[in-house]
């Protein structure tokens, strides 16, 4: 067997067997001499292209995910337990779009005071975590998303987050005048 057919062995049994995605710098470590890993991985992505599993690029790592086109013959349907709130819902959204960000500043940009328990609630479901403190007065904590976070909505990074037109087109931005006249792109400061 060839050193190339080799590592791409290697690569692929690390790949199956982590608990998720790992990056190029994880793979490299188990390679004794210096290795290639992102053509190796192209290569592998490459031959499991069309197959019932595909090599993806997911949360800022590479992991094997069932075929796209597959998915919906896999559903196991079961009972949601719990339903996030909306409040928990805009909490993550600020934290996604905005962070890092503090809890002052959450409710700001939501323009209501936080409940309580509800960053608990996305702490609990691995969606976000503090990072650090903002400097100044308190020390307030600053809050992120997760790796999770992005495992979870099938995101590779932040960058994939949907854009304002995404999210206009989609119909999750309300442009109707607010109450007093104002739309929200006025009240946003865009003319």
């Amino acid at each position: 067997m060839s050193e190339r057919a080799q590592q791409l062995r290697l690569i692929e049994a690390l790949l199956f067997a982590a608990a998720g995605p790992l990056d190029e710098a994880a793979l490299a470590r188990h390679f004794e001499d210096p290795a290639d890993v992102r053509a190796l991985l192209g290569e592998l992505a490459e031959g499991y292209a069309g197959r019932g599993v595909n090599l993806v690029r997911l949360a800022g790592g590479w992991t094997f995910r069932t075929a796209p086109d597959l998915a919906v013959k896999l559903r196991i349907e079961r009972p949601v337990i719990r339903k996030l709130s909306r409040a928990a819902v805009e909490t993550l959204a600020v934290i996604a779009y905005h962070q890092p960000v503090t809890r002052t500043e959450i409710e700001e940009i939501r323009g209501v005071a936080l409940g309580r328990g509800t960053i608990d609630t996305l702490m609990e479901a691995g969606w976000v975590r503090p990072k650090g403190r903002r400097a100044g007065p308190g020390r307030p904590l600053l809050w992120v998303t997760t790796s999770g976070f992005l495992g979870h909505f099938g995101l590779d990074s932040l960058d994939e987050l949907p854009g304002v037109d995404e999210l206009r087109a989609a119909g999750f931005l309300d442009l109707a005048p607010a109450p007093g006249g104002a739309s929200a792109r006025d009240s946003a400061g865009e003319e």
